[in-house]
């Protein structure tokens, strides 16, 4: 019986998401602004729970607590600080300013906005930057893949792939059908979902772990576990220093925000710029929240593993199913808690759902109106550009399955690099491009490239080093991205009269 709770569960919350893509499929979809941007129509609360459920991923509920599980509170207590910040910063001096630029350039989409910032006629930023988005969503759309497979083989012993191939499937329908405000209505949904399943399951935790105080000892047992200057290794059994170096390496998470397509587009999307205020409010709050319950769901756990509650994890991809576990254990007592259960599992499907629509739409935006349109110049009436848009969304879709194929993959490391992708590339010249009206368009495309390349070469060359060199590779990318496009812009000359102007007016 509590089985079949947990599948009827599961299974009504899949239908209303598809519902929604539906109900909003037959409300306007026909022009690229309605389908990308919902016509400008966000309100305060809307905004601010899309923008945070989409950004959150499945790392909020597999992820966060995987890695508290498994090394303690250092790593996963300054990322929380650095994503607190950049959340706050990001709505404070971003997300008016956006607005206001976006709409006065009529630009849709982060690469249309750089595009029209610098009057780039060629539409050679756009590109670039439409590039930057498909090559970085991928990855970061394959994680959330892999949380569906991870999820149903995990508590049903389904079979890994078809579980994947299955969760996919929904996701692509109802943002295919819907457009933005459909994912922009799912994901407020899904941030409720997601903060039940947080609440739900950290009293039900610490009641199986034998109380806070059981929680702590246990946790205090190991050496540097609820340290903020150590981090515990799992496999030695041992502390290791956690430095200045590594602290700031682990906050500049917070840099990622500045630059996250799927997020800046909920900025562009508000309906009136005095609302901002409110939505910093919710966003902030709900940030700092949700990801402390996650990381105590992860320490929490640990016990639940001591007392043999549930299995003992020694590594990350395993310790990342703790709150599948403990909802299977839930489920036992009675058909409320198993409903509670279908309701704690569909909020990792909620995690997955509200950031991997987002990032499909996003990227089908930047092949249709950016590559296609703008770069290539290719002339697409409403209907031919919203069948590109929707093509799109699956055919990245696809990739992102291929690269989702190995079940034993990390979800915290795979959304690490993408996020360092976006924030590397992106955040220097959103903010350059929105505080500092002598950047230019050489400087622009210069700071595009460079972040790009230094994320890769930081990743796979430089950071492999160790020591000071091991270094979250977005920091770098980010500073090195600055810099190039500060230096450019001031070798490239004058900037265009006009640009300066149109800067100062907005």
């Amino acid at each position: 019986m509590s089985q079949f709770a947990i599948i009827a569960t599961i299974a009504a919350y899949i239908l209303l998401m598809m519902a929604i893509g539906i109900y909003y499929s037959k409300r306007g979809n026909d022009t690229s602004e309605d389908f990308f941007l919902g016509n400008r129509k966000l309100g305060p609360l809307v905004a601010a729970m899309s923008a945070e459920a989409s950004d959150m991923s499945s790392y909020l509920l597999m992820g966060l607590p995987g890695l508290a599980y498994i090394s303690g509170l250092a790593d996963v207590g300054w990322t929380e600080i650095g994503l607190a910040l950049g959340t706050y910063l990001n709505w404070l001096i971003v997300a008016k300013r956006l607005r206001r630029y976006s709409i006065k350039l009529g630009a849709i989409t982060v690469p249309d906005f750089f595009s029209k910032r610098f009057h780039d006629d060629s539409h050679v930023i756009s590109c670039i930057a439409a590039l930057i988005i498909i090559i970085f969503f991928i990855p970061y759309t394959a994680s959330g893949f892999k949380a569906v497979g991870t999820l149903f083989s995990t508590l049903f012993g389904a079979d890994y792939h078809v579980s994947m191939l299955i969760g996919a499937a929904v996701i692509i329908s109802y943002t295919i059908l819907g457009g933005f405000l459909a994912v922009s209505t799912t994901d407020l949904l899904q941030s409720v979902v997601m903060t039940i399943a947080l609440v739900a399951i950290v009293f039900f935790g610490i009641s199986t772990a034998g109380g806070l105080g059981v929680v702590l000892e246990n946790a205090r047992a190991l050496p540097g576990y609820l340290s903020m200057t150590q981090t515990y290794d799992a496999v030695s059994g041992t502390a290791s220093a956690y430095g200045p170096i590594t602290i700031v390496s682990t906050m500049a998470w917070g840099l990622g925000y500045f630059g996250m397509p799927h997020i800046l587009l909920r900025f562009m999307a508000m309906k009136n710029e005095d609302d901002i205020k409110m939505s910093r409010r919710i966003a902030s709050v709900w940030v700092v929240v949700s990801m402390f319950i996650a990381i105590m769901i992860g320490i929490i756990g640990y016990s639940c593993s001591v007392n043999g509650s549930i299995p003992l994890f020694t590594n990350s991809s395993d310790s990342e199913t703790t709150i599948i576990k403990l909802a299977q254990l839930m489920a036992n007592n009675g058909i409320l808690a198993a409903v509670m259960a279908g309701l704690v599992l569909a909020g990792i499907l909620a995690c997955t759902m509200s950031t991997a629509d987002s990032q499909l739409l996003a990227a089908a935006s930047s092949v249709s109106q950016d590559l296609l349109q703008g770069f290539l110049k290719i002339r697409l009436t409403q209907k031919q550009s919203m069948t590109v848009a929707r093509a799109t969304v699956a055919a990245i879709a696809v990739v992102g399955l291929v690269l989702a194929w190995n079940p034993n993959s990390s979800i915290f490391n795979i959304v690490s690099f993408a996020w360092a992708g976006f924030g590397g590339t992106f955040g220097p010249l959103m903010l350059l491009a929105l505080f500092w009206k002598k950047t230019t368009r050489s400087g622009a495309i210069a700071g595009l490239i460079t972040g790009g390349a230094t994320i890769f070469i930081w990743k796979y060359l430089v950071r492999p080093l160790g020591g000071a060199w091991n270094i979250y590779e977005l920091l770098p990318a980010f500073i090195l991205a600055g810099i190039v496009t500060v230096i450019v812009s001031l070798l490239s000359g004058k900037t265009n009269e006009s640009i300066e102007k149109e800067f100062s007016e907005i």
